[in-house]
């Protein structure tokens, strides 16, 4: 053994042949700090012998290497700029000079060679993938750019135009796809991978493959012309232009550096990805990204652990009430494999409930996603019927009806006396009670909310809402269950609305008091759309839900939370319900819905809506970004943070997923605890208190208070 560290080795072989083996303790390798350091006294032993002629990168795992371990990130990033230009240049300086080792050098890739993984494998002459490989670089995802020498490499040895995709999208390769854009040189079957990558290896040291002509490449100006460096590059921006937009740094960085560096070798060129990468480091873009990772991480981990501990196995479905929502839960559950029955009383609500299935799929097989037998085998699995007994053998059973409180409780208790005693009992409901609800059951214990988003098979979240009375079995089995059907589980206690209407609501009302005040509708959702960032700004988001909806769900919550919730007289959603407004499901709310004359949607402001605002609000007034912000945001926040203080939610990373995956929070700004941090606590508190002469809505707690003057965080590490 000529090196051994906790996480790699090297080890020589025959004919010369040195193998650095990656092979950390924990479950996959990835690149921290120790590894890193590991890596360069592993260089220092191979650069000190004498008698070797190669060496050989693999993996001990089923994997390559992940990439870098993020969980290092948010202390590295509170350093100041010198300090993590300091910490990439000497990560940076490793690789380097594992690329300078003076013999012919190759990679063994299985698995995911991602981030510092993929830059890794650049870093060596050739490159040999299995079938299972997968590579990318996709440090974008976080707000940043590679900091290993991805940005200087991967350009020189596929092409600016390739590389720049590949580092803007942050999508990862398929080993074919790779081998056919040029990153990797072979791809052969996973049991074939050590011997193939031998004898390339063997075939380099007998020049046969010229590999000293491969390393001059990678460590010269890459070769374009003028002409083609500003067709190149000034595609590529406006390419990051159209998809990225404004919110988003870091490919914007990428492009750039690629561009500053095209005509620099190596070391130069690696010098502006270290100074692009701490540039990003810095940004709040970056802090939330990566916030997001870390928060996404906790969520997956709580989920695993609650179905690891299920002790009833789910293998049958039962979705009450079918349409457009119990349709949308079916298919869910059907298109994972998941047998469903999907009743109602109503055989044209059954109907609707399976064309809905349908039209999913048919968007599917339009966009080469599905194929017919997948249409087949889920269709197959939906279980349509109008007789109660076709439930009694299911082990999860979703009530989906009218949010009704009296309806769902008549039909909740005639599910207890239909199904196993064993079977679970969930109800979709988005803002009524769980506690309520589980009065009408006999056993409450295996009763919870298991709370779907519009549509259900594009919102990746799924509330689950624990009782008072639930028990941990049923919680676990319906985290494993929503696991299962692909969603991301969250759970949360019993109040009115839960975490994410609970929160939402003070927003519409924040805005219905802004309309009042004389704003203007489409002039407020462009300012929370374009400048925000939200998907859909308050108005456009009301119509798709449904003014109806909309202003039924915000009696029930003044009537649960009448402190902070009651409604605003001459609320403008009421006002536009109550002129037959719906939103989209009749196509008149605060737009107009049509087509053009090429069949393609229209969303016009509507003057009707204009006019019977009118009546009731004060003089037209135009508000500044920012105060419409505040008056939106503050509300939203404020219902947050009480959401933890009551223990609604277990973590503020929790809230900030919910939030994300329920509502579409811009991922940008991290999340709605992140949105707060990165205003700062004090700061937040000072704007609150600008506004507060506007209603309880905008009042803080106390406990965000002592926070700010505590100078404590959300996010403060247990």
């Amino acid at each position: 053994m000529m090196y051994q560290g906790k996480s790699l080795s090297v080890e020589t072989t025959d004919d010369g042949i040195v193998e650095l083996v990656f092979d950390a303790q924990g479950s996959v390798n990835k690149f921290d700090k120790q590894t890193v350091a590991e890596l360069d006294s592993a260089i220092a032993s191979i650069n000190q012998a004498s008698d070797i002629n190669g060496v050989l990168v693999r993996s001990n795992k089923t994997t390559f290497i992940v990439g870098a371990d993020i969980t290092e990130f948010t202390a590295l990033f509170s350093m100041q700029d010198a300090e993590i230009l300091h910490w990439v240049e000497s990560a940076s300086a490793v690789f380097n000079r594992f690329e300078d080792i003076s013999v012919p050098t190759i990679s063994a890739i299985n698995g995911f060679a991602l981030g510092g993984g993929c830059e890794m494998a650049l870093a060596t002459d050739i490159r040999v993938a299995d079938t299972t490989a997968k590579l990318g670089l996709p440090e974008v995802k976080l707000g940043l750019m590679p900091g290993f020498g991805g940005s200087v490499r991967l350009p020189r040895i596929i092409g600016s135009d390739n590389a720049l995709e590949w580092m803007t999208t942050g999508r990862d390769r398929s080993a074919e796809k790779a081998l056919r854009e040029g990153a990797i040189d072979a791809v052969v079957n996973p049991d074939d991978l050590h011997q193939a990558t031998r004898q390339m290896l063997l075939d380099a040291i007998a020049g046969k493959l010229d590999w000293q002509a491969r390393r001059k490449e990678k460590t010269s100006p890459l070769c374009l012309n003028a002409n083609e460096a500003m067709m190149s590059f000034s595609t590529a921006a406006a390419m990051v232009a159209r998809q990225a937009g404004k919110h988003y740094p870091a490919p914007h960085k990428i492009v750039e550096s690629v561009q500053n560096a095209a005509a620099l070798a190596r070391d130069e060129a690696l010098s502006i990805e270290n100074k692009g990468f701490v540039n990003l480091a810095k940004t709040d873009a970056c802090k939330a990204q990566v916030g997001i990772f870390l928060a996404d991480q906790l969520v997956k981990s709580k989920g695993k652990a609650l179905a690891k501990a299920a002790i009833k196995n789910v293998e049958k479905h039962a979705v009450l009430g079918a349409g457009i929502m119990g349709g949308g839960i079916a298919y869910q559950s059907a298109v994972k494999g998941v047998p469903t029955i999907m009743k109602d009383i109503n055989q044209a609500a059954l109907n609707l409930g399976l064309s809905e299935a349908a039209k999913i799929l048919e968007t599917g097989m339009q966009r080469g996603k599905v194929d017919a037998k997948k249409m087949a085998s889920t269709l197959n699995n939906i279980i349509p019927t109008l007789d109660m007994n076709a439930i009694s053998d299911a082990d999860l059973i979703i009530e989906a009806v009218v949010e009704n409180p009296k309806v769902k409780a008549s039909v909740l208790k005639e599910i207890e006396s239909t199904v196993a005693d064993d079977a679970i009992i969930t109800s979709n409901t988005s803002t009524i009670s769980i506690n309520q609800l589980a009065k009408s059951l006999e056993d409450p214990t295996r009763f919870c909310g298991m709370h779907f988003f519009n549509p259900v098979h594009k919102m990746p979240l799924v509330e689950i809402i624990r009782g008072d009375n639930t028990d941990d079995a049923t919680i676990s089995a319906v985290v494993a269950a929503t696991l299962k059907m692909g969603k991301t589980p969250i759970v949360v206690n019993d109040c009115p609305g839960f975490l994410v209407n609970r929160v939402l609501f003070p927003y519409f009302a924040g805005f219905s008091k802004l309309l009042l005040d004389g704003a203007d509708f489409s002039a407020i959702d462009k300012v929370m759309e374009k400048v925000f960032g939200w998907p859909m700004g308050p108005a456009y988001l009301l119509d798709v839900v449904g003014l109806d909806t909309a202003d039924h769900a915000a009696s029930v919550m003044a009537e649960g939370i009448p402190e902070r919730m009651r409604k605003i007289e001459n609320d403008p959603i009421t006002l536009l319900y109550t002129n037959a407004r719906l939103g989209q499901k009749n196509a008149m709310g605060f737009y107009n819905y049509g087509e053009d004359k090429r069949g393609r949607p229209t969303k016009v402001p509507a003057e009707e809506a204009h006019a019977i605002l009118a009546k009731h609000a004060t003089k037209v007034t135009e508000f500044t970004a920012d105060d419409i912000i505040a008056r939106l945001m503050i509300p939203m926040a404020n219902e947050a943070i009480r959401c933890l203080e009551e223990n609604v939610v277990g973590s503020a990373a929790e809230a900030d997923m919910a939030l994300l995956y329920g509502l579409g929070f811009p991922p940008f700004r991290g999340g709605i605890f992140r949105y707060i941090e990165t205003m700062g606590l004090a700061n937040f508190v000072a704007l609150a208190d600008k506004y507060v002469h506007l209603g309880p809505i905008y009042e803080i707690s106390s406990g965000v208070r002592e926070m700010a003057a505590a100078d404590k965080s959300y996010f403060a590490q247990p």
